[in-house]
């Protein structure tokens, strides 16, 4: 191995290991990409726990316009919805809805701090081109917790944030 190919294997290692450890201190959103007014499967990977404890909890805030949400079950956790009335009844895939998810919690759990998992529903987005749809996530651990809730303002981008919602962004519509 030549001294250029070796420092240029070091580079791409480097930078490798740069975007892995970003990555790792935040709640990911699986898909980002998203078609207006379709089904949407959001699925949030939580990459460790808290101050090198397990993860206990998950809850994950719906964003308003998300008509429809179906929580993945999770075998050994406990699964909650908290349901919010909405101001002006809307018709969804055939059903007159009146109120809608809130927030979706997933409890009792017990996932180790070096461990990875994703928590996952199958939500109906809004029919609005171009928005960006943030899953305000809580992570509660043994010791302490992660609140992925911070929304980008002020020409600051996600990964700028300390602790930044997973989000979806809705594709633009497409062009006749």
């Amino acid at each position: 191995m030549t001294f250029r190919t070796l420092i240029g294997a070091s580079a791409i290692s480097a930078g490798l290991f740069g975007l892995m450890a970003t990555a790792s201190g935040h709640a990911l959103m699986m898909n980002k990409d998203a078609k207006p007014g379709a089904w949407h499967f959001v699925e949030i990977g939580i990459p460790h726990g808290c101050v090198g404890t397990p993860t206990t909890a998950i809850k994950i805030k719906v964003p308003e316009g998300v008509a429809l949400v179906r929580p993945q079950v999770k075998p050994g956790w406990k699964l909650s919805m908290t349901m919010r009335k909405i101001d002006k009844p809307i018709l969804a895939e055939g059903v007159t809805i009146t109120d809608m998810a809130d927030e979706v919690t997933w409890s009792g759990g017990n996932l180790a701090d070096l461990e990875f998992d994703r928590f996952a529903m199958l939500v109906k987005l809004p029919n609005d081109p171009g928005k960006t749809l943030y899953f305000k996530t809580i992570q509660q651990c043994e010791k302490g917790e992660h609140r992925w809730i911070e929304i980008p303002e002020g020409g600051k981008k996600w990964g700028e944030y300390k602790e930044p919602a997973p989000f979806v962004q809705i594709s633009e519509a497409a062009k006749p």
